[in-house]
């Protein structure tokens, strides 16, 4: 019995060494496609890039398109007797540097393609491209990096780098490999899904020496890279180019808008940087130098600057105020100064009594604290801390119809929300001691905690033109061959707030750029501006000129807010860069621009 064991197990391992036999004698003698692959060395897969999608402008015009440059690949298991010296020479690099990189591709992979010499431009490639085969291991890779037809906008346009580490960790779709490119800040960054397109890759044969002998399978296996989708923004590029003109040398932001659509016709953050800087080999000198600038090139102002909104919030609170019917369109009120200062004029003297249009007109801080106090006020319950609570929280609500005190959702990352507050936040203040409507009055001129961001108030301009609603500002209008923005971005936003009050606010604008505090430098001949003039504290330092406007008055084509930093009055720099913008974008070549020595010169500047 033991020893019919022994040769059944015995014959088991003489069946399993002559399958191995025969299977070696098929691979070795009768299938030549093994021999071939052993002569051929190795099957290397070969990563086709993508195009990415253009950025054009309004009409079309390119923007953002895409530069050829080519990235040296390395694979180092494949690196066989290398003449180290002669490679150095030939990309022109020390021995160290060398020694560095190629480290850096071992510890990747030693298997695996990947960068070992990113971005040689056209020349560098002509020279070395025929000299690179005695080199094995190495191969070229082409790619594209992003230039600009025009210096402007960098903010709003953004840039692209190669995939950081905690980058590529948190990439759940698994598309992007080391060494790929990714949007990162910008357009680029919020439309990368549609941008990037979608990479092939190619399976190629290569002999012992690296030189390639065809296709494998005749690439069956091959995929195509497919081109990423175009986006034809909103922007006006004259336009836009006109505003960075007009902001050079100044701290601030400049937006306009479409009312009708919301479409952003320009957006400026100034000071900006080319961003053509952020594009090629070196990008991560230039990276470093525009970060460390202290005048903060790389803050985007437009979304993420917090000022208080001053006197342009006056008219929220008319608006607000109509509704709740705490006052009337005739409801007239004193210039009391005992309640609290006010800009006063040869034209609005203290004492003086005005109706709503008026007190607009000439930004009556006294007439806007009583409009305020009645509408936190309202007797609802007898105790006036408690009264001021349930008065604010509703007119906290009110605020939040028109896109104050959260983020309104543009087509660019990094938005801020800006701050309204509510009683739960002045609870939290008083460290639960009672307050009510004498403790928070600066609310009712858009000073204290009110905190606004540019983009709020160029979106509370085109709300005011359309009398009532507003469509979230954006940036694309067409995405690839749909034609179509995203469509969050077709959604009409209405504030609840009748029509007939808005009529009054747009009056009260077209009289401040008449004859009150914005008319010597918004006014413009033919044209019917309504504007708002807004003087934000800045204590210690100078205030802020802002101004918001929009026009025609009927039938608007463009809306507009103005920031510039430390540069005094609303009715200064803000007003006149206003009137510039409104003017170019109508009147076009026949625009007179009487205001753009004065605000080229920066004499307002301190």
């Amino acid at each position: 019995m033991n020893d019919n064991r022994k040769y059944i197990i015995q014959g088991i391992f003489l069946l399993v060494g002559l399958i191995y036999l025969l299977q070696l004698f098929s691979i070795q003698v009768v299938d030549k496609s093994y021999r071939d692959a052993a002569e051929h060395n190795i099957i290397q897969e070969v990563i086709e890039y993508p195009y990415r999608g253009l950025i054009l402008d309004r009409d079309q015009g390119i923007m953002v398109y895409n530069e050829p440059l080519f990235d040296i690949m390395v694979v180092p298991s494949q690196i066989k007797d290398l003449d180290t010296a002669g490679f150095c020479q030939l990309i022109k690099i020390p021995r160290h540097d060398f020694d560095s990189r190629l480290q850096k591709a071992r510890e990747y992979s030693l298997v695996k393609q990947s960068v070992f010499y990113k971005q040689l431009a056209n020349a560098e490639f002509a020279r070395i491209s025929g000299k690179l085969d005695e080199y094995k291991g190495f191969t070229i890779q082409p790619r594209t990096v992003r230039a600009y037809t025009y210096p402007v906008m960098a903010n709003a346009l953004g840039f692209i780098s190669e995939i950081s580490k905690y980058e590529l960790d948190r990439d759940t779709t698994r598309y992007y490999h080391q060494g790929d490119y990714i949007g990162k800040s910008g357009l680029e960054s919020y439309y990368e899904v549609y941008l990037r397109g979608k990479r092939g890759k190619k399976f190629r044969i290569r002999n012992v020496r690296g030189i390639e002998q065809g296709k494998f399978k005749d690439g069956a296996y091959d995929t195509l890279a497919i081109p990423g989708q175009n986006l034809v923004s909103t922007i006006d590029i004259a336009l836009q180019r006109y505003a960075e003109k007009l902001m050079a040398g100044k701290a601030g932001s400049v937006i306009a808008i479409e009312p009708a659509t919301g479409e952003i016709l320009s957006i400026v953050s100034a000071p900006s940087y080319d961003p053509a800087l952020l594009s090629g080999r070196k990008f991560s000198e230039n990276f470093a130098l525009i970060s460390q600038d202290t005048n903060k090139p790389l803050f985007n102002r437009p979304l993420m600057a917090a000022y208080r909104p001053g006197s342009i919030f006056k008219i929220v609170q008319a608006l607000i105020a109509l509704q709740e019917g705490v006052i009337s369109p005739h409801t007239t009120l004193e210039c009391n100064t005992a309640l609290i200062g006010c800009h006063n004029s040869a034209s609005h003297p203290f004492g003086t009594s005005e109706d709503l249009v008026g007190a607009i007109t000439n930004s009556c801080n006294p007439y806007f604290y009583q409009v305020m106090r009645r509408m936190v006020m309202q007797g609802q319950v007898e105790d006036p801390y408690q009264d001021s609570h349930l008065g604010l929280d509703k007119w906290r609500a009110y605020i939040d119809r028109f896109g104050f005190g959260r983020p309104l959702g543009i087509d660019l990352p990094g938005e801020k929300a800006g701050m309204i507050p509510d009683a739960a936040y002045y609870d939290r203040a008083y460290g639960g001691r009672p307050w009510k409507y004498s403790n928070i009055y600066s609310l009712a001129i858009g000073e204290g905690e009110n905190l606004v961001v540019p983009l709020q108030m160029a979106n509370f301009a085109a709300t005011v033109a359309n009398r009532g609603y507003y469509y979230t500002p954006h940036l694309v209008k067409e995405i690839g061959e749909t034609g179509l923005p995203l469509p969050q971005y077709e959604q009409r936003h209405d504030t609840g707030i009748k029509p007939e009050y808005f009529e009054l606010a747009v009056a009260a604008m077209a009289e401040v750029v008449k004859s009150g505090t914005g008319q010597y430098r918004a006014k413009l001949p033919d044209i019917e501006v309504c504007g708002k003039t807004g003087t934000v504290q800045n204590d210690p330092n100078p205030d802020h000129s802002v101004f918001i406007a929009f026009a025609p008055r009927d039938n608007p084509q463009i809306a507009v807010s103005v920031y510039v930093e430390n540069a005094g009055q609303g009715a200064r720099a803000a007003a006149a860069i206003a009137g510039l913008m409104i003017e170019k974008y109508i009147k076009g070549d026949s625009a007179v621009l009487r205001m753009e020595p004065y605000v080229l010169r920066g004499e307002f500047l301190y």
